[in-house]
């Protein structure tokens, strides 16, 4: 039996990018106000070792489900970029920077502040503002369906800077006492879930993951233009909705669980694209991979810099994600 070269390439690059993303959630559950040697987190894992039934506890109720979702998180973030990008033919392009994230925030705030439950009420809610903010964008962008990369990204950025001032004023306004809550959550918070709830969303963003990966030779052809792209036979319309959609709902989804976590969907596509080459039929499950042992990599860190209690992790991806952006925008001349 013979394989591909493309699956075989494939499985080169999954294999130490798997075996990256368990070192890090390893790690990722033995670090923390309780701090674990890897034999006992191990063995906490298997509900052996001292104190079994506390350090069960500590793993699998607090820990566990906060690396799952931290993986989920980093994986939708990354593969949203790197389809943003891929569209837009643009560097810069991803759901942070776009506004769809913003967009998400309002809509979840307004769930939350409503009393809706997190799904499906606050995804619905997340998913609507999303999809509000991408049909304005669009129009913005005065391409229809057609996308026009740079006129679509300073638009993305105008109304990202919009939704911002939104947030701020349904805050101002609202007299809930989870404001704190809300506020932290808006940082990036990867703390609240259980593993119910991080199965769930697994549920959500999964069948996500696989119907942008069987775009990824679509993806290709799009960075070679549209006409081009046409020329191949691709329905460059419908592929374009149909990746927006994907992307734009699997987004909404991690927003309504963990807030505004920015550029990841930035740093890790390029860190890829510069190692591996453009080819999405080995980025997509590229990103899916190191996009999620990123995030799980910038939570510890949230976790063990400061000397008291944890920072929101979206600190630490905005400290990263920050100065790249810069970089690229001054190398794009925009």
């Amino acid at each position: 039996m013979t394989t591909s070269p493309i699956f075989r390439r494939i499985v080169w690059v999954s294999v130490p990018l798997l075996v990256l993303l368990a070192a890090f959630a390893f790690l990722g559950i033995s670090v923390g106000s309780s701090r674990l040697t890897p034999v006992d987190a191990f063995q906490a894992l298997l509900g052996r070792g001292p104190e079994p039934d506390m350090l069960t506890n500590i793993i699998w109720r607090i820990r566990l489900p906060r690396v799952i979702l931290g993986a989920l998180v980093g994986s939708t973030l990354s593969l949203g970029g790197l389809v943003f990008q891929a569209l837009l033919r643009n560097p810069l392009a991803e759901p942070y920077i776009l506004g769809i994230s913003g967009g998400s925030a309002v809509g979840a705030i307004i769930g939350i502040l409503l009393g809706f439950s997190r799904v499906p009420g606050v995804c619905l809610t997340a998913f609507s503002g999303s999809m509000a903010v991408l049909a304005l964008v669009v129009l913005m962008g005065r391409g229809g369906i057609r996308l026009k990369k740079d006129a679509l990204l300073l638009s993305g950025v105008m109304i990202n800077a919009f939704c911002s001032s939104v947030i701020t004023f349904l805050l101002s306004i609202s007299q809930d006492a989870r404001i704190h809550n809300i506020l932290f959550w808006l940082m990036g918070d990867l703390s609240l879930p259980d593993l119910a709830q991080a199965g769930l969303l697994a549920l959500i963003v999964l069948p996500c993951f696989l119907l942008i990966f069987r775009y990824a030779n679509v993806m290709n052809l799009l960075l070679m233009g549209k006409e081009a792209a046409r020329t191949m036979g691709v329905n460059t319309g419908a592929a374009s909705l149909v990746l927006l959609l994907a992307t734009s709902f699997m987004v909404s989804a991690t927003v309504s669980y963990c807030g505004l976590l920015g550029f990841v969907g930035l740093v890790m596509p390029h860190l890829l694209r510069l190692v591996l080459g453009p080819d999405h039929r080995v980025l997509v499950p590229a990103c899916i991979l190191g996009g999620g042992a990123y995030m799980i990599l910038c939570d510890i860190l949230a976790r063990v810099l400061p000397a008291q209690g944890e920072m929101p992790t979206g600190v630490i991806t905005a400290m990263i994600g920050a100065p790249l952006f810069i970089y690229l925008l001054k190398r794009s001349r925009i």
